[in-house]
C-alpha cells in the first residue's frame, strides 16, 4: 500500500512543502501508520474531532512526515473506536488518552488506557470537546485517584514534586521514585488547568483565532501565530505578499534567540554559574526591548496576522538592528568561551541527562532536544519556507544528547540565526505586508507547520460556515519530548533534574489546552 493507493488531496502550503490529506478506513489507518513508521516517518500529531453536529460521527486525526512531506489522515469512526498506533509511535500514547479525555474515543487494545486531562475536574462521562458540550455548565470535582505506577523494593521510596511550583511555573506533577539519591523511575502528570483552548476556538471566526493562537504557549507566539496564519492561508488559497513572509522569517529568528539567551542563563544558574544568569539575562532584556521598540511588543505578540503581518520595519531601523546582531554576537562568543572552560559547568553538564540517538530516533524526540541527539530534522532544511529556501540554513545538531550537548546546540543555534537577521536585513523586499483574506469556505481544511525554537508547532483547522472556526487542534512539540525526558533523567541523581529539566524546556501550556 503506498500513498497513492489511498484518495488523496494534494494540497500546499504557501510558500511551503506539499501536504498530503485524505479519509481512510480503519485497516487503511493502521496500515498507513505502519508503512510510515517502517520507512523512517514520524507521528506529528494525533487528535479527535465531533462531526455529529452534521450526522457524520466523530473522527481521529494524525499528521506523519513522508519523503515528500506531511501525510494528514483522517479516519471517521462509527462508535468511538479506532485502532491504537501507541506501539508504532510511543509519543501516541498521551495523545490519544487527552483524545478519549476530552471526545470519548478510544484506541482499541492500547495498553495505557488511564486518563490523562480529566483530573477529576468533570464526570467520566462528560467529554468537553464534544459539540453537545455545555460550557456554561460546572461540575463537583470527583477524586482523581490517578494511578501512578508504583516501583516497590528495598531501600525504594518515592518524591512528589509538584503539581504547584515555585514562582511562575506552571502546574505539572514529578512522582519520582529513588533509591537514596539515585533516579529509578519518573512519571509526569500534566494538563491541571483546563483552560479550555480548544473550545474556545470553536466561537471565534478565522481572524479572531489569530489572537488566541499566539496565547498558547507564550514563549513561542510567533511561531504559533505563523503556524495558525499558515492554516487559515491554505484553507482560503491565499499567498501573504514576499515582504510579508520575510518579516515573518525575521520575528522567528528573534524569539529563538531570545528563548536561548534565557534558557543558557538559567542552565548556568541551575549549574552553580549565577554569573551566567546574569549576563544573559541582561541581553535577553536588551533584545526583548528592541522587539518592544520595532514591533510594539516585547514577545512579539498580535504582529503576525492570517494574509501577512501587522507591523511593518522601518527602513531607518536596520542599521540599529545590524549594530544590535554584532553586539550580541560578541557577547555570547564570549559567554560560550566561559561556559566551555568553566570545569563546575561542565563537570554538572556532561552525561548529565542524556538521551542516547536510538533512544531519540524510537521516542519521536523533535526540535532542539532531537538535534542535541543525532536526530537531523529542522524544517527549515528539510521543507524551507520562503525566505528560508534561500538561505542554505545550517542546521546545529550533536550526538551526546546530554545537557552538554543541549547547551552546544543552543549556542550554535544563536549563531545562525544571527547570521539569518543578517541575510533577511540585506535582502528585504518592498512591497505589502498583508493581503485582505477572503471568507473561509464552509469545510475548508487547513494545515499550518513551523519550526519554532523548541520544534515543530502544528496547526489543523476545520472551517465551518460565516468564516468560523469548527475545529481548531494546536500541537506543540513538547507532547513529543515530556515522554523523553522521563527517560532522560533514569540514572541520574535527584539535584540534576532541574538542570536536565530546563534543558529541554518543554511546555506545560502547550499540554494544558
Amino acid at each position: 500500500m503506498r500513498v497513492e493507493d489511498f484518495e488523496f488531496d494534494l494540497g500546499g502550503l504557501p510558500g511551503a512543502m506539499p501536504i498530503w490529506h485524505g479519509r481512510v478506513h480503519a485497516a487503511q489507518w493502521r496500515r498507513a501508520c505502519e508503512q510510515v513508521h517502517e520507512k523512517g516517518g514520524r507521528l506529528v500529531a494525533l487528535w479527535g474531532s465531533d462531526n455529529t453536529d452534521r450526522a457524520s460521527g466523530s473522527a481521529v486525526h494524525a499528521a506523519l512526515t513522508v519523503r515528500s512531506g506531511l501525510l494528514t489522515i483522517t479516519l471517521p469512526i462509527d462508535g468511538d473506536r479506532y485502532p491504537d498506533i501507541s506501539d508504532l509511535f510511543p509519543a501516541a500514547n498521551r495523545m490519544q488518552r487527552a483524545t478519549f479525555d476530552l471526545l470519548g474515543l478510544r484506541p482499541e487494545d492500547a495498553a495505557d488506557q488511564r486518563k490523562w486531562l480529566r483530573h477529576g475536574a468533570w464526570p467520566e462521562d462528560v467529554f468537553p470537546l464534544r459539540k453537545s458540550f455545555d460550557a456554561s455548565q460546572t461540575f463537583r470535582n470527583e477524586v482523581d485517584g490517578y494511578p501512578f505506577v508504583v516501583v516497590q523494593g528495598e531501600g525504594v521510596h518515592e518524591i512528589p514534586v509538584g503539581p504547584v511550583h515555585a514562582g511562575t511555573i506552571e502546574p505539572g506533577h514529578f512522582r519520582f521514585s529513588i533509591v537514596g539519591e539515585g533516579i529509578l523511575r519518573l512519571e509526569e502528570r500534566l494538563g491541571y488547568k483546563h483552560k479550555g483552548v480548544e473550545k474556545l476556538f470553536e466561537s471565534m471566526n478565522v481572524m479572531q483565532g489569530a489572537k488566541l493562537a499566539g496565547r498558547i504557549s507564550c514563549d513561542s507566539t510567533v511561531a504559533y501565530a505563523w503556524a495558525y496564519a499558515m492554516a487559515v492561508e491554505s484553507a482560503t488559497g491565499v499567498t501573504p505578499p514576499p515582504r510579508a513572509l520575510w518579516l515573518r522569517a525575521l520575528l522567528l529568528e528573534r524569539e529563538r534567540i531570545g528563548q536561548h539567551l534565557w534558557d543558557l542563563g538559567f542552565l548556568g544558574n541551575d549549574a552553580g554559574l549565577a554569573f551566567g544568569l546574569a549576563q544573559f539575562s541582561r541581553l535577553r532584556e536588551d533584545w526583548l526591548r528592541v522587539n518592544q521598540a520595532l514591533f510594539g511588543h516585547r514577545y512579539l505578540m498580535d504582529t503576525v496576522i492570517p494574509g501577512g503581518v501587522a507591523r511593518d520595519l522601518a527602513l531607518s531601523a536596520i542599521p540599529g538592528i545590524s549594530e544590535e546582531i554584532g553586539r550580541v554576537r560578541q557577547s555570547v562568543r564570549v559567554l560560550r568561551g566561559i561556559y566551555d572552560e568553566h570545569a563546575g559547568l561542565q563537570d554538572r553538564f556532561i552525561d548529565a541527562g542524556r538521551v542516547r540517538p536510538e533512544v531519540a530516533e524510537r521516542m519521536g524526540l523533535t526540535g532542539l532536544a532531537g538535534r542535541a541527539s543525532a536526530v537531523a530534522w529542522d524544517l527549515r532544511v528539510q521543507f524551507p519556507p520562503v525566505p528560508y529556501d534561500g538561505f542554505d540554513v545550517q542546521m546545529a545538531t550533536h550526538g551526546n544528547g546530554d545537557v552538554a550537548a543541549r547547551v552546544i546546540v543552543r549556542f550554535d543555534e544563536i549563531a545562525e540565526s544571527l547570521r539569518l537577521i543578517g541575510l533577511i536585513l540585506s535582502r528585504l523586499p518592498d512591497g505589502d505586508i498583508a493581503v485582505r483574506l477572503p471568507e473561509a469556505p464552509r469545510n475548508a481544511i487547513g494545515i499550518g507547520w513551523v519550526e519554532g525554537w523548541r520544534g515543530e508547532v502544528l496547526m489543523a483547522l476545520e472551517t465551518d460556515s460565516d468564516n468560523g472556526i469548527r475545529r481548531l487542534h494546536p500541537h506543540d512539540p513538547s507532547w513529543q519530548n515530556w515522554p523523553v525526558l522521563e527517560r532522560a533523567v533514569l540514572g541520574n541523581i535527584v539535584p540534576d533534574f532541574p538542570l536536565i529539566n530546563k534543558s529541554f524546556n518543554l511546555s506545560y501550556s502547550g499540554h494544558d489546552l
